[in-house]
């Protein structure tokens, strides 16, 4: 091979390369916006609403509104990509508040159950000591 084919085919190779990275870029400029996962997220974050995360997981579910903004931004600037990546860390945020939530509020059940047979078996006791 000589020294012209070599410098032919590095041209073939950079024109080439350079029509690749033009049709990514028109890809990445052409997704669509990630209407499923702002969708999913939107969805989370009602039902963590629904379920009082407000109160139990506030934090989480700060985040969860933030990320979600921060996704609406970034389908304005047409960054698809990073709009579905937070679209979907949102959806994990409240998500994550709603299972909090729920383990907060399970967790307070199982006290009161535990109060309540601690208190049912003291009345027991307390009877069958009346009857001897």
């Amino acid at each position: 091979m000589n020294a012209t084919s070599k410098t032919y085919r590095h041209s073939q190779l950079r024109a080439a390369l350079g029509v690749t990275g033009v049709l990514m870029l028109g890809a990445c400029a052409s997704a669509p916006p990630p209407t499923a996962s702002l969708q999913a997220a939107h969805q989370a974050i009602s039902d963590a609403d629904r379920a009082e995360a407000g109160r139990y997981a506030s934090a989480e579910l700060g985040e969860a509104r933030t990320k979600l903004a921060s996704a609406n931004d970034a389908v304005a600037e047409k960054k698809m990509v990073m709009a579905e990546r937070l679209a979907d860390e949102s959806r994990a945020e409240a998500e994550l508040a709603s299972a909090k939530t729920a383990h907060v509020k399970a967790n307070a059940v199982n006290d009161e159950m535990k109060r309540s047979t601690s208190t049912l078996i003291e009345e027991m006791q307390r009877h069958s000591g009346e009857r001897q």
